[in-house]
């Protein structure tokens, strides 16, 4: 096996970045503005304040200013694991026996175990500068809501967690870790507010949805003084901070002159696939170089592979903003056995956009041929994959066994963004043979978006 490059590619210290990357600012197209649902008029920084940090809010808003300074505190703490390191999958190739050169970005080695860390540990900052008391949030899977945990407790900020309802009762260690960082951990949709109460109604024994969690953690927070609503991935300000992952990735291929030829990601809300790919897309956009993007999402949550591309409210309970993005409808419950995360109903404006634009593509995966790939990879890298990064962990084996067929040596890079170990519970029915896929129906999603509002 000729190992011309590292198995795995560290940066120096000094070669972490200090300024995240908006890729919106090279969008000669921009994504669309956020509506004020109430008037359908776009939102201004005094509209977010109520919900968002004042620096946040500015952040979501900003569309021109390219380059954001990292503030020193969240490097300090970034130091802690990050750089994080760019893999060469040598085994991986090898098993396979395809030409391709297959390249992950690693971000489970920290607590956390996934990207969530880096917006989650820069929101907490923020919250902490103006003086609040604490914030709240949704989380899926779990990882976001374990991040911002870590993340308060470093900063001493309360931290309340609304946990879908499914993956609350499926994930208890995940909930537990949480915990252990001072978190409280409530299972959405809950009996604790309006909106839960309302939803709860109108879908009797729901497992839950992100977009129920979020209605209930923005409700949350703008009924106590001194609280703020933070969000783990969809919004733009969160695509900035995760801009650290592509900007990492590009410096450690740019290090060894190494070209990508195709870069994948998994598509949830946006937060991963979008810090991923921003620097590389800017490459695009300012017509420096091209590149095959793909966004894997699953067939049980296909947003943007079977969504509409509309303003929608971005939470099940209609108490947040509307945004332009492809969405499967507000209203949108994944089925209760789709296990592997990525459970939103939208996606991100800046990726809606820029697959609108024909700058990315999208594919959508079953949920038992993506553990099947997670397992695949975890028996010849030694890492055990979060379900949602083997969506694009199946993507990157189908293109690297077409290299195979017709003897390309692309360079693959996909986004390896946390690890599987509070997982299990899904690895369990998928090793027991009981793991199925679901797949909406035409007239399921139909249903869902004749509720979308209807805006010109």
């Amino acid at each position: 096996m000729n190992r011309e490059i590292p198995y795995k590619i560290y940066l120096e210290e000094n070669e972490m970045p200090d300024k995240w990357y908006n890729v919106r600012a090279d969008m000669k197209k921009k994504p669309a503005p956020i509506l004020n649902p109430a008037t359908l008029q776009p939102v201004g920084v005094e509209d977010l304040e109520p919900v968002f940090c004042t620096e946040l809010a500015k952040q979501e808003l900003d569309d021109t200013t390219a380059y954001f300074e990292i503030p020193e505190e969240i490097r300090n703490f970034y130091r802690m694991y990050r750089p994080s390191p760019l893999v060469r999958a040598y085994c991986l190739e090898e098993k396979l026996q395809t030409p391709a050169h297959i390249y992950y970005k690693f971000e489970g080695n920290n607590t956390s175990g996934s990207h969530k860390l880096n917006s989650a540990i820069a929101q907490a900052y923020y919250a902490k500068k103006q003086g609040l008391k604490g914030v709240t949030t949704e989380t899926g899977a779990g990882q976001w809501g374990t991040a911002l945990s870590m993340a308060c407790s470093y900063f001493d900020l309360d931290c309340q967690v609304y946990m879908v309802k499914c993956s609350y009762e499926q994930k208890p260690f995940r909930r537990e870790v949480m915990r252990t960082y001072g978190a409280n951990v409530t299972p959405s949709p809950s009996m604790n507010t309006n909106v839960g109460r309302k939803i709860n109604e109108e879908f009797p024994g729901t497992t839950g949805s992100l977009g129920c969690a979020i209605s209930e953690a923005v409700e949350a927070a703008t009924s106590q003084e001194g609280y703020r609503y933070v969000l783990g991935s969809v919004l733009s300000q969160v695509l900035l901070h995760q801009s650290v992952i592509g900007l990492e990735a590009k410096t450690a291929l740019d290090k060894y002159g190494v070209k990508a030829d195709m870069i994948i990601g998994c598509a949830g809300g946006g937060s991963n696939l979008g810090g991923l790919i921003s620097p590389f897309v800017g490459e695009m956009l300012r017509g420096e170089a091209d590149y095959q993007i793909i966004a894997v999402e699953p067939a049980s949550c296909p947003s943007l592979t079977r969504g509409k591309y509309v303003y929608d409210f971005c939470d099940t309970g209609k108490v947040c903003p509307l945004a332009k993005m492809y969405t499967l409808g507000s209203g949108f419950i994944p089925s209760a056995n789709h296990a592997g995360g990525l459970r939103y109903h939208g996606m991100s404006s800046v990726v809606s956009e820029l697959y609108d634009q024909g700058l990315i593509e999208a594919r959508s995966v079953e949920q038992t041929e993506v553990f099947a790939a997670a397992e695949q990879f975890a028996r010849v890298e030694g890492i055990l994959p979060a379900p949602e990064s083997s969506h694009a962990i199946k993507v990157a084996i189908d293109e690297a066994l077409k290299c195979k067929e017709t003897g390309e040596a692309k360079n693959i890079v996909f986004g390896l963004t946390g690890t599987g170990y509070f997982d299990m519970y899904a690895y369990q029915k998928f090793n027991d043979g009981v793991m199925s896929d679901y797949i909406p129906t035409d007239e399921e999603i139909a249903k869902s978006l004749e509720k979308v509002p209807k805006i010109d």
